[in-house]
């Protein structure tokens, strides 16, 4: 249940947002090289996702950002001041920095109430406990400070470790992967209540995550990592709509990638040719066409497409899921549609495709991506 459903949540107490910036950042072990020269600048107050697959660097980057971890090259400031260097490193206790980790971190013989408390070393018992349980309020956890943390769903356990993150108004919040252990069902729930927390408190927040869809409902901006360096960063709508390289389309969507050659400025391909400007006559692309930008309608319509033939069809609610075989070949197409009524395998449709749904590279990209 969602905590503002509860009416249990006191508003969260505001703090004074802090600027975060790492400048050509580098971390290697080894031989091997874990951040390559990271440009990085998180405003006062931003929600900023670090998504990408395992193993591109997005947690090492949230560790030294933290403090954490150490820059093998760069320079990390927090309100423009350097924090680490070659010649600075200011310990993570002194960073003014919330950490939340992807396990939360609690210590399971603590109560809730003792979780939170555990970072408020400079306040009296009495003091530190009065401001554990308003953060468990904040929350929607005050009727649970005495629990620990083993009498508590995965849900609780993840809002603890927020209150904890939050409890010393820090300028700046660092969250790894924090839902990734929730059901899904409850992950909506809990990633809209730490939303409404984390806007309340306007702290700055840098959350890192593998998941696409979550990174845009959460995010201001989007930073998203590959091999340890920034590929493209922007608003959800900004990596979506124009995306790169067929590495950052693909990551935000499943693809229907088909090989094209310029004519006077289009891409042709089997199954038709689409708008390419800017590209050379001549020149090999690859045309990457998503699922829901594919329309299929029965024969009978008046509108015209390309001819297709439905090979199968899964319901899924809400949405159906075709395979269509376009222009008698065997190249299918991918395509999420709601379906019209006769629209079975075997069945003849028209195909006609969504503008902003059709992106053109250029061929040499699919070797690197």
């Amino acid at each position: 249940m969602a905590l503002i459903a509860q009416g249990l949540r006191r508003r969260a107490a505001a703090t004074i947002a802090s600027r975060l910036t790492l400048e050509k950042v580098c971390r290697t072990f080894g031989n091997v090289t874990a951040l390559q020269d990271i440009d990085l600048n998180a405003d006062p107050g931003e929600i900023v996702s670090l998504l990408g697959h395992s193993g591109c660097g997005k947690s090492t980057l949230l560790r030294v950002a933290a403090g954490v971890d150490a820059p093998t090259s760069g320079r990390v400031l927090l309100d423009d001041i350097e924090v680490a260097s070659g010649a600075v490193f200011v310990p993570p206790e002194k960073r003014s920095v919330g950490l939340m980790f992807q396990d939360y971190a609690l210590f399971p013989h603590l109560t809730a109430a003792k979780n939170v408390m555990f970072g408020l070393t400079a306040l009296d018992r009495q003091e530190r406990r009065k401001e554990a349980l308003a953060a468990l309020s904040r929350v929607g956890l005050a009727h649970l400070g005495d629990a620990y943390p083993h009498e508590m769903s995965g849900g609780e356990q993840q809002r603890v470790a927020l209150a904890r993150a939050i409890v010393p108004r820090p300028g700046i919040i660092l969250m790894d992967e924090p839902f990734s252990g929730l059901d899904s069902r409850l992950r909506d729930s809990v990633r809209a209540d730490t939303l409404s927390v984390l806007r309340e408190t306007g702290a700055t927040a840098v959350i890192v995550t593998h998941d696409p869809e979550e990174a845009m409902r959460v995010s201001d901006r989007i930073m998203l990592m590959r091999r340890g360096r920034i590929v493209q960063q922007g608003s959800a709508a900004d990596l979506y709509d124009q995306p790169a390289n067929l590495f950052v389309a693909r990551y935000f969507s499943h693809l229907n990638e088909l090989s094209g050659t310029i004519r006077s400025g289009r891409a042709v391909t089997t199954i038709g040719d689409f708008g390419a400007p800017g590209y050379g006559e001549g020149e090999a692309v690859t045309v990457a066409i998503r699922p829901q930008g594919i329309r299929l309608k029965s024969t009978e319509s008046a509108q015209k497409g390309t001819p297709g033939r439905i090979v199968s069809r899964h319901f899924l609610g809400e949405i159906d899921l075709f395979d269509v075989a376009v222009n008698g070949g065997d190249t299918y197409l991918l395509a999420r549609s709601r379906g019209e009524e006769g629209m079975v395998p075997g069945a003849d449709v028209e195909v006609s495709f969504e503008a902003r749904d059709v992106l053109v590279f250029p061929r040499a990209e699919d070797r690197q991506h």
